[in-house]
C-alpha cells in the first residue's frame, strides 16, 4: 500500500506541477509586461525629472524590449517533470540533500543557454522555484498525512 501512495504522490507532483508552474510564469510575464508599459508611460512624462526617466532615481532602469521567444528553453516540460519526480522521491526517501543535486545539475545543464539569453534566466528561476515548491509541498503533505 505504501508503494501505491508513493506512486500517487509522485504522479500528483509531476503532473500537477505543470499547470501551476505555467500559471506562475504567465503571471510573472503579465506583471513584467505591465511594469514595462508603466515605465514607458512615465518615461515620456514631461513633469518627471530627466534622471528619473533614465532610471537613475533609484527606480528600475529602463527595460529592454524582449523578443517573443526570448524566454523559452527547449525541453522545459520534460525537465520539469523529472525535476519534480526527483524532489518527491528525495523527500519521501528522507534525503532532502538530494534536492541540491537536482538544482545543481539543472543549473549547470542550462548554463550555456541562460548565458546567451538573459531573458530566459528569469523564467528559469521562477519556473524552477515554483516547480520545486510544488513538489516539496506535495511530498511533505503525503509524508505527513499518508506515509
Amino acid at each position: 500500500m505504501t508503494f501505491l501512495w508513493i506512486v500517487l504522490t509522485a504522479a500528483v507532483a509531476c503532473l500537477g506541477g505543470w499547470p501551476l508552474t505555467a500559471g506562475v510564469l504567465r503571471l510573472a510575464k503579465s506583471h513584467s509586461v505591465r511594469a514595462a508599459d508603466a515605465h514607458e508611460l512615465h518615461a515620456g512624462d514631461p513633469d518627471r525629472p530627466r534622471h528619473a526617466a533614465a532610471g537613475l532615481d533609484g527606480g528600475a532602469p529602463p527595460a529592454a524590449p524582449a523578443a517573443p521567444d526570448a524566454g523559452v528553453l527547449r525541453g522545459g516540460l520534460l525537465i520539469g517533470v523529472l525535476e519534480r519526480a526527483a524532489v518527491v522521491l528525495a523527500i519521501l526517501a528522507g534525503q532532502p540533500v538530494a534536492i541540491a543535486y537536482v538544482v545543481a545539475i539543472k543549473g549547470l545543464g542550462r548554463y550555456p543557454e541562460l548565458k546567451q539569453a538573459p531573458a530566459a534566466s528569469e523564467r528559469f528561476i521562477i519556473g524552477t522555484l515554483a516547480s520545486l515548491l510544488w513538489a516539496a509541498v506535495v511530498a511533505c503533505a503525503a509524508k505527513a498525512l499518508l506515509l
